[in-house]
């Protein structure tokens, strides 16, 4: 019934479904090899209830096969020669089901990663070109809960507007591109989970401070080329959109939602910034044929910074009271679901062209729906 739950979810809120098979010792026979029935009971189940799994990974997070169950001594030899079992079962069962590989994690910063852990490169390099979506992991650090087994990958909240951090989703992009280019060259690049640290997320991923980040690494990821961003997760954890308990959203989740509403699938060159604290995105307005909008996230915590601004626009202006906390206003006025439990109206604020100043430590989207943009029609 839980996976009920999911499929009618999907359809509730207009998403896809993306997954990957069970890999440990249970779909395996007395040699230890994959079988696909289990998964077969899987696809069979969601047709039945009148769902689809639109893409699929084999094992989620190979690089840490052993943590996830998978046999002991499981090496990249072994993931080869389950990815063709796999890659055979689906192309059969759901060909229209996209295959993700490898759904690594845990890479790309020159952190050890521990004892027994798989490398992608090994992996790729025994499977050889297999899948129709390159896929990665992204965790630009472990949580304090993981301090214990991850000590040389933690963060601190001091560090959390620093160019450092907030530069670390590409370094771990241009890794995992340059895979890519190398054993499944032209595939689009899909990160099909991510937060702001792996374990749960630290306790102030569920504030505004958190809200750089996510938007930087949207934004930044999105002029890389990545097509999809899952986050994980919508109601869990330290990191999840929504408070557990209330349902509450927290401030990734309005920043989702501006970014969902008024940042376009084009992106568009922004320009110089005008300072080394200042991360400056440009793309088509959404749903407005010529229209461009702009994503100026000011991470200096004491200053301001001055643009200027060629045409009148809409703004809209997230910010904190104090950085820290789990409310988050717009234009002034703290944002909330409303009194049934709906959301409250996202009004932008009209502003003259010219000189525009950006509050410190603040996040602004501005929009320009008749800028007649030759690349946005």
């Amino acid at each position: 019934m839980e996976w009920k739950g999911v499929v009618d979810f999907s359809h509730a809120v207009n998403a896809e479904i993306v997954t990957s098979v069970a890999t440990s010792l249970g779909p395996r026979d007395a040699r230890g090899l994959w079988t696909p029935d289990q998964a077969q009971k899987l696809f069979e189940y969601t047709k039945s209830v009148g769902g689809r799994i639109a893409a699929i990974a084999f094992m989620n997070e190979p690089t840490y096969a052993a943590m996830g169950g998978a046999p002991k001594g499981y090496d990249a030899a072994a993931f080869s020669r389950d990815i063709g079992v796999f890659r055979t079962f689906l192309r059969r069962t759901a060909p229209d089901t996209l295959f993700l590989a490898p759904d690594s994690s845990g890479e790309g910063l020159g952190v050890p990663m521990g004892d027994g852990v798989l490398k992608s490169e090994d992996l790729l390099h025994a499977t050889g070109p297999v899948c129709d979506v390159f896929s990665y992991h992204l965790y630009a650090a472990a949580s304090q809960r993981c301090a214990a087994i991850a000590a040389s990958s933690q963060t601190t909240m001091a560090a959390a507007l620093s160019r450092d951090w907030l530069s670390r989703p590409e370094k771990i992009n241009a890794f995992y591109v340059r895979l890519r280019d190398e054993f499944e060259p032209s595939k689009p690049v899909w990160i099909t989970e991510t937060a702001d640290a792996a374990c749960g997320g630290n306790p102030w991923a569920s504030t505004f401070l958190d809200s750089f980040r996510y938007l930087v690494q949207h934004a930044s990821l999105a002029q890389r080329g990545v097509k999809v961003i899952m986050h994980n997760t919508l109601a869990a954890s330290d990191y999840g959109l929504l408070d557990e308990n209330t349902f509450a959203p927290r401030p990734n989740y309005w920043a989702a939602l501006l970014w969902r509403r008024l940042m376009g699938t084009t992106v568009l060159n922004p320009g110089p910034s005008p300072s080394s604290n200042t991360y400056i995105y440009a793309h088509c307005l959404r749903d407005h044929p010529g229209g461009v909008a702009l994503l100026i996230i000011n991470a200096d915590k004491y200053r301001a910074v001055n643009i200027i601004l060629p045409s009148e626009a809409e703004r809209y202006t997230l910010t904190a009271k104090q950085l820290q906390d789990t409310a988050v206003q717009l234009n002034g006025r703290t944002l909330q679901l409303n009194s049934d439990g709906d959301l409250p109206q996202l009004s932008g604020e009209a502003i003259r062209t010219g000189r525009v100043s950006l509050a410190p430590a603040s996040i602004s989207f501005l929009t320009t729906a008749n800028a007649n943009n030759s690349s946005c029609q």
